[in-house]
């Protein structure tokens, strides 16, 4: 694209940004007379600056929004910030400035670039989480699951860094060391706050079944993290005392546990600690390691010196301390059974333990080399010999409650939400702790409880403790002094029920407002990226599930249809002087502009530390947001990752350049008049369809999400339509099909179709405009098909003409005889698949002088019976195919174009024709 078009495209664009702004086009109303449709993005985190992420997700949910608001939908697509967390809190520690500071001005920067990019974001409807008005009902939602018993405090292990003097997240602790300060990270009891969510256990993993838009990667890895999973409690009786409770999915193998293995932080493992120093010394070390680093240590262990009697048997069986064992599923102990799950197997072997079979395998296994997880009939086990495993397993509960040592159970992976957080930049709880009354909640109407300013950040500890104005207060219920919580929620509360929030933003008496939200609700579209698939879908499902309980929402789940980006890529130089360096110091041949050594490169997700991130405002500045946005949605699949391209950015830009050419160029051909086949040639037959297959595609493939592949069949119409400019078009069908590529842009390029628009005397703005629909009075399948043959000749001309070496003068084209069409017409009704049994069928007597042929056609059917069936032509359709291609072919190539039949040719290769594929010879 020229530098002038880029610098005239950005002009357009400004302009109508400014169009849209006072015409209020984005802004969306409750209108019951219209069917809705709710477009959200993952609101970002207000880091300062709008990176490739921001930009790719947003061009995917507007592309939609805009598609569906042309299809007639009343469509909403709000924009907001999830403006708490730890990173503002370090910005302002570093900057000598207030979190809230940092936090708004880089609100204020972002914003400009988002509506920079002209996306349909509603902006009277946005909402930021940091602001009062917004965690006041953070706050409510919170008091009122205190009220259900879904709110409660509860001693919790946490990772707590001795020198920050705050609890960290898991992925805050990178190898045992604080993220932050580098120092070692201890395993801290403290008193925290927890949400119930283990009480929606059930009913988030059932209707995961309903969220049949949503990709199945998505809901197999929240299934596996709520991880139901159904068995039984056993308890065994520690010999000298005491005993262990475990959770066994596979109650049946009782009697091959040869040793059991409980959590380092387990209270048995912790006595044990007390006395023997070597469980006591491998314990702290396991406690450094995250709950990843200690599943991967499988045969890690030591053994307590105490032993555990088997309930059915009364034998004696050793008691590990392991670290692959966690405390937060089951019950922090297992009973082991090595012979019949690999991980047991693996410590068995490793420490020296029996292995003992009680399911016989079905077909050879050797449990000297792996154990055996199938199904069988059960070996050793006393009265459960000879069943099978359903059997089994309820002959064994039913014994267990018989002797009182067991009985059935569930249980879950999922645990509740631990959200206090040790940190400023968050929504306060709103609790009062007073001596006399114990935990209170503030009442509803001093909501909200806010954050106070006079704090000191000095990196360590809670700055909220140093300000007594806020700790300081009164107890609501008898007024003598108490102290405030000073714990703040975990950012994830925000981000749990913003999408509610959209639908009344400024409502001061409630959360969201019921008519707005049933109205609106559930999002039709949600778009985000993967590493959102557990955590915040997890949570956003809970809340909704909470709030419908309490009456003020309808549906079950947040979000119908879900969209999941894939990464940006980028190329990063490394030098082996400079280390990475940017990319404007690379010269061609990936050579280091400053000492001319050789680089490596890598196209890696894009990185500050590997100096190849490119920001959506540098690509607006040189090109524009249009080819920004095109380009974005061209390039790839949105579910796969993206590599960013200089030479697919200068394609994209070349694009829009000749769409607006295409227009501008002829404004005098295009008019306001319905086309008609009526008394059209060939060639606007084909254009005539070609236009209408190009709105079935590509409202199909945007509204499966693959713009990449909408916007292809785009540049393809738009290249007919060119191809087509250069004969003598029928006006009527050249205009529709100006008017029509136009349309078809604007989700992808809107600022561009605007413009386009009112200069083809549109009525009004693209969004407003309905989105173009298959007219099948302008289809012809006659024409197509003739196109489609003409096409597929002219690329075996265009085959052989590159293997010879001769400037040809004559195209000869052989149509095959009339017998080989009755043998391709016999060959695709037999069903069989056998050569031999299909011949049978085929070959009559007068066709056996021909078998030799015969059998190729059949080999040719049953080998590959999609190209086969593709390439069958009727003996009539490909004559009148050949004769109506036969001088748009001498067009095409500049040669003169002999059409013959295989019966009439003296050709030597005429006997290579085929029905659908005839004899091409060049002379």
């Amino acid at each position: 694209m020229s530098q002038d078009f880029s610098s005239r495209l950005n002009d357009i664009e400004l302009k109508w940004q400014e169009r849209w702004e006072n015409e209020e086009i984005h802004h969306a109303e409750k209108d019951e007379d219209k069917e809705k449709y709710y477009v959200l993005d993952m609101f970002p985190y207000p880091s300062g600056k709008m990176h490739m992420g921001h930009g790719r997700a947003f061009s995917l949910g507007d592309a939609f929004a805009r598609f569906k608001s042309m299809q007639g939908f009343n469509v909403m697509h709000p924009m907001g910030w999830d403006a708490f967390g730890m990173p503002a809190e370090n910005a302002a520690i570093d900057r000598d400035t207030s979190p809230e500071k940092w936090t708004m001005d880089c609100i204020d920067e972002m914003r400009d670039e988002f509506k920079r990019l002209g996306y349909t974001l509603d902006w009277e409807r946005e909402v930021t989480t940091c602001k009062p008005d917004y965690y006041k009902w953070d706050q409510w939602i919170f008091l009122k699951m205190l009220e259900e018993d879904l709110a409660y405090q509860d001693d919790a292990e946490v990772n707590w860094c001795p020198s920050c003097e705050t609890v960290l997240a898991d992925e805050q602790v990178e190898n045992g060391l604080c993220w932050r300060c580098d120092n070692e990270v201890e395993n801290k009891d403290m008193n925290q706050w927890k949400l119930g969510m283990t009480e929606y256990a059930d009913e988030l993993l059932e209707d995961l079944d309903k969220l049949d838009e949503w990709p199945q990667k998505v809901r197999k890895m929240q299934n596996d993290w709520i991880g139901k999973s159904k068995g039984a409690q056993i308890e065994f009786d520690i010999i000298d005392g005491g005993e262990l409770e475990v959770f066994t999915t596979r109650p049946d193998t009782v009697f091959g546990a040869t040793f059991m293995a409980i959590a380092p932080e387990h209270s048995f493992a912790e006595k044990v600690a007390r006395k023997n120093e070597d469980v006591s010394e491998y314990i702290e070390e396991a406690k450094m390691r995250d709950a990843e680093e200690r599943e991967e240590k499988s045969k890690s262990g030591v053994f307590t010196g105490r032993y555990a009697e088997n309930p059915f048997t009364g034998e004696e069986i050793p008691i590990y301390v392991a670290e692959f064992i966690l405390s937060d599923y089951g019950t922090g102990a297992i009973m082991a059974v090595p012979a019949h799950d690999q991980r047991d197997f693996e410590f068995a072997q490793e420490h020296g333990i029996e292995v003992r079979k009680v399911v016989e395998p079905e077909g050879d296994h050797s449990f000297q080399e792996q154990a055996y997880e199938g199904d069988g009939d059960h070996v050793n086990s006393e009265f459960l010999d000879g069943m099978e495993k359903d059997e089994a397993i309820e002959e064994i509960i039913e014994r267990l409650e018989l002797q009182n040592k067991g009985e059935a159970d569930v249980n879950y992976k999922l645990r509740d939400w631990l959200i206090s957080r040790q940190r400023y930049w968050g929504t306060p709880i709103p609790i009062v702790h007073c001596e006399d009354c114990g935990t209170v909640p503030v009442p509803e109407e001093e909501l909200p409880v806010e954050l106070p300013e006079d704090v000191e950040f000095t990196g360590q500890g809670n700055p909220i403790e140093t300000s007594d104005t806020f700790v300081e207060t009164e107890c609501p219920e008898c007024g003598s002094p108490a102290e405030r919580e000073t714990d703040t929620m975990d950012t994830f509360i925000n981000s749990s029920w913003y999408f509610l929030r959209f639908c009344s933003p400024n409502l001061d008496e409630a959360p969201f407002d019921q008519d707005e939200a049933n109205y609106w609700m559930n999002v039709d579209q949600y778009v985000g990226g993967i590493e959102h698939a557990v955590m915040h879908l997890l949570y956003a499902r809970f809340f909704n599930k909470f709030l419908r309980d309490q009456g003020m929402i309808e549906n079950d789940e947040p979000f119908e249809r879900l969209l999941t980006q894939g990464m940006v890529n980028h190329p990063a130089y490394k030098c082996p002087n400079h280390g990475w360096i940017y990319p404007e110091n690379v010269e061609e041949g990936d050579i280091c502009a400053e000492c001319g050594s050789s680089l490596e490169v890598e196209t890696i997700k894009m990185s500050k530390s590997k100096n190849n991130v490119v920001r959506p405002s540098e690509l607006i500045e040189e090109h524009s947001a249009d080819v920004a946005r095109t380009f974005i949605l061209r390039a790839a699949h949105p579910n796969k990752e993206l590599d960013w391209s200089k030479d697919g950015v200068k394609a994209s830009a070349e694009m829009l350049e000749r769409i607006f050419r295409l227009v501008e160029e002829n404004e005098e051909l295009i008019v306001s008049k319905d086309p008609s086949l009526d008394e059209a040639d060939l060639e606007d037959r084909i254009v005539s369809s070609r236009i209408q297959r190009t709105i079935e595609k590509v409202t199909e493939h945007t509204e499966d999400h693959e713009f990449n592949l909408s916007i292809g069949e785009i540049d393809r119409l738009m290249t007919e339509l060119y191809r087509y400019r250069q004969s003598d078009p029928d006006q009527a069908i050249f205009s529709h099909g100006v008017r029509t590529l136009v349309k078809l842009i604007a989700p992808f390029a809107p600022h561009t179709a605007d413009e386009l628009w009112e200069k083809l005397d549109g009525e009004y703005f693209m969004l407003e405009e309905s989105w173009p629909e298959v007219e099948e009075e302008l289809l012809d399948e006659k024409a197509e098909k003739t196109q489609e043959y003409f096409e597929r000749i002219s690329s075996d001309v265009r085959d052989i003409q590159e293997m010879i070496d001769d400037e040809p003068a004559t195209i000869r084209v052989i149509q095959a005889a009339d017998w080989k069409y009755d043998v391709f017409e016999k060959v695709s009704e037999v069903e069989t698949q056998n050569i031999g049994e299909a011949m049978g069928e085929v070959l009559t007597d007068e066709l056996k002088p021909k078998a030799e042929t015969v059998k190729k056609y059949v080999m040719k059917a049953i080998e590959n019976p999609g190209k086969f069936s593709n390439q069958k032509t009727e003996l009539e359709d490909e004559t009148e195919f050949l004769s109506l291609n036969k001088e748009r072919w001498e067009n095409e190539f500049d040669l003169d174009v002999v059409v013959e039949t295989e019966k009439e040719s003296e050709n030597e290769k005429a006997g290579r024709a085929e029905p659908g594929r005839p004899a091409i010879v060049l002379e």
